[in-house]
Parts: C-alpha cells; sequence; structure tokens
C-alpha cells in the first residue's frame, strides 16, 4: 500500500487561529482554559475554554456571516477553509470530506436559538460544509463518541487506500453547551479548576471548544513541513459500560497492540505518547494500566486537556495536530498541571517542556461506550 500522509492543518481555538500560534502558546505553557460564570450554560462557575467567534476571520469575505451560520459552522468553515487554501487542491470527485463531532449544531435546540431545530442533525451540519465549499461528494459524518477526530484520521487512510479517494479534508469540533455541560455534571465530572491529567491532587474534567482541520492524502507533493505518515491504526472496543471504560484497559491496549502490528513498531521505537488523559480518576487509571501492559511505563507520555480542556470529537484531530508540531519541532510539550503520579501504575509524564530528537509519535484516544482508538505516526523522510 503506498504512503497516506496528514498534511496541511489548521486549529481554531480559544489560544488562537491558526496551528503554528496556537502550539507556539503550548509550546510556551499557556492555557486556554478560564473560570466562566454563564448561567446560560451551568448554574455555576466552570473552568472551560471559550473560542471569541466574534474575531474569526471572515472566511467568506461576506458581512452578517454570524446570521447565516452557527458558532460552531462559522470556526468550522474558517479551519477547513484554510487547510484547503494550502493545499492547492480542487475539490473533484476524488476528494472526500469527514466531519468528527459528538454533538455538532446541539446549541440551536436552545430556546433563544435564531436557527431552526433541524440544524442540529449531524447530516445537515454536514451539508452545510459540503454546499459551502462545494464539494462533488457527500461529507461523511462521524460520532464516535470522544474518538472521532482520531478515528477521522484513521477512517480517512482506509478509503484512500482502498481507491475511494486521492485526498480526504477532516475536520472535527464540538461546543462548550448547556446540553454537554448537564451531562458532565450530572457524572460529577467536572472541575472548577483547570484540569490535571494524572496528577494525585485532580478534580475532574473541564469542556472546550475547538475547530481543527487537516489534510489525509497520498500524494507526497506539497507536503507541509510538520507532515506525518501514517504508520498504523487500529480501533476496539472494551464493551464494559455505556461511560465507564474497562479497569484492565483492555481496549486502549489492543487497539495499540495492533496498530502497534501494523506499523511494524515495538514499544521502544514510540519516541512520546499524546493520550487521552481526561484528568477523571477511571480514565486515568485505565489509560496507566493500559501502557504498563504495553510496556510503555518509561516513554514520554503527555495530555493536552490543560490547555484546551476536553475538546470532544475534536480532541483526537487536534491533539494529532499538535503531536505533528511537538515531532517537527523536536520538542516534548508539557503535560499541563501535572505535578505529583496520581495513578497506580508508573508512567513517565512530561512535566516540563524540552527539546529531544524525535521520529515517530503514537496518539491514542478513549470515549464512552467503551471506544478506543491509536494511531502510530512518523516524519517524513527528508
Amino acid at each position: 500500500m503506498s504512503k497516506v500522509y496528514v498534511s496541511h492543518n489548521t486549529i481554531v481555538s480559544s489560544l488562537g487561529y491558526d496551528s503554528p500560534s496556537v502550539v507556539q502558546k503550548i509550546k510556551d505553557g499557556r492555557s486556554g482554559l478560564q473560570t466562566i460564570s454563564d448561567i446560560k450554560l451551568l448554574d455555576q462557575p466552570i473552568c472551560a475554554s471559550i473560542v471569541d467567534t466574534r474575531k474569526l476571520p471572515n472566511i467568506a469575505k461576506e458581512p452578517n456571516l454570524e446570521e447565516k451560520y452557527t458558532r460552531l459552522e462559522q470556526m468550522l468553515l474558517v479551519s477547513l477553509g484554510n487547510v484547503i487554501q494550502a493545499s492547492q487542491i480542487e475539490l473533484t470527485d476524488r476528494v472526500g470530506l469527514i466531519i468528527s463531532t459528538t454533538k455538532g449544531n446541539i446549541d440551536v435546540l436552545d430556546h433563544d436559538s435564531p436557527f431552526p431545530r433541524e440544524r442540529a442533525y449531524l447530516a445537515e451540519l454536514g451539508k452545510v460544509l459540503k454546499d459551502f465549499f462545494g464539494f462533488k461528494t457527500s461529507s461523511i459524518v462521524l460520532s464516535n463518541a470522544c474518538v472521532s477526530g482520531l478515528l477521522a484520521i484513521a477512517a480517512a487512510k482506509k478509503l484512500i487506500a482502498q481507491d475511494c479517494f486521492d485526498h480526504v479534508f477532516i475536520t472535527g469540533g464540538d461546543l462548550v453547551s448547556k446540553f454537554t455541560l448537564s451531562g458532565f455534571n450530572a457524572f460529577q465530572a467536572l472541575s472548577a479548576e483547570p484540569c490535571r491529567p494524572y496528577d494525585k491532587n485532580r478534580s475532574g474534567i473541564n469542556i472546550g471548544e475547538v475547530a481543527a482541520s487537516a489534510l489525509i492524502t497520498k500524494d507526497n507533493t506539497n507536503l507541509a513541513e510538520e507532515s506525518v505518515v501514517i504508520l498504523g491504526d487500529a480501533s476496539c472496543n472494551d464493551a464494559n459500560h455505556i461511560s465507564g471504560p474497562s479497569r484492565t484497559g483492555e481496549g486502549l491496549y489492543r487497539s495499540v497492540k495492533l496498530a502497534l502490528k501494523e506499523a511494524k513498531s515495538k514499544p521502544e521505537g514510540i519516541d512520546f505518547i499524546s493520550a487521552h488523559g481526561t484528568a477523571t480518576l477511571f480514565n486515568d487509571e485505565m489509560e496507566a494500566i493500559a501502557f504498563n501492559r504495553l510496556n510503555f511505563q518509561n516513554t514520554p507520555l503527555n495530555s493536552l486537556k490543560g490547555f484546551f480542556g476536553h475538546t470532544l470529537g475534536a480532541s483526537g484531530l487536534l491533539e494529532t495536530i499538535v503531536g505533528m508540531h511537538s515531532l517537527h519541532q523536536n520538542t516534548l510539550f508539557a503535560s499541563q498541571g501535572f505535578e505529583e503520579i496520581g495513578v497506580s501504575q508508573p508512567i513517565n509524564v512530561i512535566k516540563k517542556t524540552e527539546p529531544k530528537p524525535m521520529d515517530t509519535f503514537l496518539k491514542t484516544s478513549s470515549g464512552f461506550g467503551g471506544s478506543n482508538t491509536a494511531i502510530v505516526f512518523k516524519k517524513v523522510s527528508e
């Protein structure tokens, strides 16, 4: 099979509206999380990252964009538009579009939304983006809990390998909404302070919003300098519980093991792990157990949730993009908020951003319903 690459990319987040500026703030240790008091979202203060859509560049070059498109759509249009422009690829019937999200335009169900309730259907979100940019093929909306963003990369790779497309654009996004916050609050999982993945004193999860986009392609011309090759991927469901992960890390263990097998790689060949790390007791413990079963206890590992919060269906894509830049810059990024180990098994959580020659990284995601996805990425050879 020919190589498949992850190339041009754009992050729209509370830390900025393009990947280089967002990555630089991560490198500088700046978090986009802040305390928010808004009774329209929740009847108590929350810690979250919110995108200021009023400052978004107008990708449509037309007035009153906010009257035609929802907040999420505006974020996705900017992110995806920048990637399409950078790629210089004509949108023929050999070009696909995948959208990853958990709840999409869930905010239009609020009583004061100016948009019709039908806009909340995920298929409608797919149609809006397809029509705006003029894709010739129908969009694929992938909604598989919090692995959606990473799974979209794996799905794009497979579509290219099966000769369905030559290129696939993927874009992912989710909002900080009343619906989402009330759900996590019912689990008593929300933290009013910045989250601290794997830390002894962590107090729960933060929710964040973001739009992230990338090009998946088999064409090795006009690649972005931070591009990576997809060496191997796998997804496994641990079938443990609707919201609780396997206590033995079985699904994550199997997905990583299979991804390594396809990549023809061993644990010692992985330079760092970009982990899921939600800062909840069950998730962090499950990951620590799985990584130890895989002999990854000494491999440098980080979670980016301390910078963005948990961005749900976009998290895997967002964190892959940051991982690509980390690899390109030969720099390990610190796991924001971590000070003292708070899981039962030893893991090598990165405390300080520092340089390190690197070639390969592993990205993992886990989500409700027992879903787990893992992908191994490698620098593009010079």
